[in-house]
């Protein structure tokens, strides 16, 4: 069993930046995929940025890229979600999740929720215009 523990959510600003970070412990995967992910009342949980182990591919939703940035310390076991700009439709719920099986196909299902096997709390981020 894998666990997810998100933090460096807050309210701030338009414009604004924070630094949200997700402690991975538990088992470990050969083959995995981690991402980003949030969501609103009334919303499905959307794809905002991820990564594979294997694949070495990093992508972005389109409302992320060029203001977010997704990094990892790998003896933290810790991943980053660096969120720059940002913006009052940013506000959200944000939720990280790890999967072991979106190696293949990944630019479609590694953007999908249900693919993802363990997910954090969650950490709010609230943007004020």
């Amino acid at each position: 069993q894998v666990q997810l523990v998100e933090s460096g959510g807050g309210l701030v600003q338009a414009g604004g930046s924070l630094r949200l970070s997700c402690a991975a412990s538990g088992r470990t995967f050969n083959n995995y995929a981690m991402g980003w992910f949030r969501q609103t009342p009334g919303k499905e949980r959307e794809f905002v940025a991820g990564f594979t182990w294997g694949g070495g591919i990093t992508s972005y939703a389109d409302s992320a890229r060029g203001r977010f940035t997704i990094s990892r310390d790998n003896a933290k076991n810790t991943v980053y979600l660096q969120m720059n700009n940002l913006k009052p439709e940013d506000t959200a719920v944000y939720y990280c999740a790890i999967t072991d099986r979106v190696a293949d196909n990944y630019w479609i299902r590694g953007r999908v929720a249900g693919n993802y096997d363990y997910w954090g709390q969650g950490t709010q981020v609230t943007v004020t215009s």
